[in-house]
């Protein structure tokens, strides 16, 4: 795995740059990166990434031999890669904090930098927050459809490549994951790590029962057996319960079973009953093999008596949605010491970005619960005690009015001075502890697994007319900024 992503950027980032570096075009700029649409058809999203983001930001650095890979390509002049040799991001970068519940169109972070600098990054910044907080809002789906259950990742082994393993892993703990099976990422992250035997274990042995006493004599606390490596419920189920028994005659404690294959539901049941009968009432059914959302919330309206879930490749791969429809988008440059405000405009309506330098309030209720997220200029004040109206960002007719709210929060805050980390960064448990509150305050409507009510994600009065008037400007002037 690389320590440094220099290189880790689109190739046409660095034939822009040159451009930029010969034609002496370098002003200040500002991006914003945002999704347009939230993954697994789902109300929600949650923003993960930031921390590996600004570190690599922080060690941004070309090697002798990036710059010799470079020329090789027989395209960058002399100059240009003598300023590469020498490069350090220098920017600033806001954003909203790690483990912040997030909706589509809203910006996540904003990049103040010159030009070439923010060019350079654009690849290495969507990489990192498009993968994790796709993973992360995976994960709290199938958090949520466990009804906050115990979850385990064990992804690794179908992750997409180490690297990809790791950043699941980090993800997936952002997202309510309780553990991970993944050891490297224990020792980076300071994630809890848990695992206990394979099939291969039990077949290791001559027969299933020794197995089992072998396992539990090294490990007798919290001791959890897998039990259908030849009959679930015959061999499987009375060895692991006569181990069990054992175990608990001698005073060890968290003794359980694992399910790895076949109707989950009814095994599940059936070894619960078998397992009360025997006088094991508190011993945990884990199960795995290929849980996601939605068989996890089947399995849990059908009160499957399923204590941890082991969920993997649904996981760590994005089942259903294979990527964060995320962009980068270049807002406001700079001209004559103020910036101007940029907008893309398109023939699709949802393409249109909101210009200028913005930040998100998000409109509180008494009870704590969200109600609305508007989208304002930087420089706007917007604070309780009075109406607002919200306007929807592509059809400056439709508005919403909000004056019931008890508490108006800015989202986005300085994290990078000056190519620097600038605040204190939070624990990867800090950060699952307030999504895991944030998701609480939600209303359920929103975090339903199907048909999820959608979040409102509106404009400030100011921010809707500078945005139509700029639209009109350009249809006038043919592209003519």
């Amino acid at each position: 795995m690389p320590d440094n992503f220099a290189l880790l950027t689109d190739f046409y980032e660095l034939t822009m740059m040159q451009g930029y570096h010969r034609f002496q075009h370098n002003p200040r700029v500002v991006f914003e990166m945002f999704f347009r649409k939230a993954p697994f058809g789902g109300g929600f999203s949650v923003f993960a990434g930031l921390a590996d983001l600004l570190a690599g930001l922080e060690k941004l650095k070309f090697h002798e031999d990036d710059i010799a890979f470079l020329a090789d390509q027989k395209i960058f002049a002399p100059d240009f890669l003598d300023y590469l040799a020498s490069f350090r991001f220098s920017g600033d970068v806001y954003a909203m904090d790690e483990g912040t519940l997030v909706f589509p169109n809203e910006p996540l972070v904003r990049v103040h930098a010159p030009l070439i600098e923010a060019q350079l990054i654009e690849s290495f910044l969507l990489n990192v927050i498009n993968f994790q907080t796709l993973i992360a809002t995976k994960a709290a789906r199938v958090y949520l459809a466990s009804e906050e259950g115990k979850v385990l990742e064990f992804g690794l082994r179908r992750a997409h490549g180490v690297n990809g393993a790791l950043a699941a892993s980090r993800a997936a703990y952002i997202g309510g994951a309780e553990a991970t099976s993944n050891t490297l990422a224990g020792k980076l992250y300071g994630i809890p790590v848990k695992g206990t035997m394979a099939h291969s274990w039990v077949m290791a042995f001559d027969e299933e029962r020794l197995a089992f006493e072998n396992y539990a004599r090294i490990y007798p606390q919290g001791c959890i057996l897998l039990i259908d490596t030849y009959d679930t419920l015959a061999s499987g189920l009375e060895n692991a319960i006569a181990v069990g028994r054992a175990l608990k005659e001698h005073g060890y404690r968290g003794f359980g079973v694992r399910l790895d294959s076949g109707d989950l539901e009814y095994l599940s049941k059936e070894v619960r009953r078998r397992l009360d009968e025997a006088g094991l009432p508190d011993a945990r059914i884990a199960a795995s093999n290929e849980l996601d959302e939605h068989i996890i919330n089947q399995l849990v309206a059908g009160k499957a008596p399923i204590d941890v879930w082991g969920v993997g490749t649904n996981l760590v791969t994005a089942k259903d949605d294979p990527s964060l429809a995320g962009v980068y988008k270049l807002k406001a440059r700079e001209e004559n010491g103020a910036f101007r405000p940029t907008i893309k405009v398109s023939n699709n309506p949802e393409k249109t970005t909101d210009p200028g330098i913005k930040q998100v309030h998000r409109f509180i209720n008494g009870s704590g619960a969200p109600i609305a997220d508007l989208i304002a200029l930087a420089d706007e004040t917007v604070e309780p005690g009075k109406p607002y109206r919200f306007y929807h960002p592509r059809y400056p007719y439709r508005y919403l009015d909000v004056d019931c709210c008890d508490r108006i929060e800015p989202l986005i805050s300085q994290k990078m001075k000056g190519g620097r980390i600038d605040c204190e960064l939070p624990s990867l448990q800090t950060i699952q502890a307030g999504m895991k509150k944030q998701l609480k305050d939600l209303d359920h409507t929103y975090k339903r697994i199907l048909n999820p009510h959608v979040y409102k994600v509106s404009l400030s009065r100011k921010l809707k007319e500078m945005k139509f008037k700029m639209i009109e400007e350009y249809s006038r002037g043919r592209g003519k900024a």
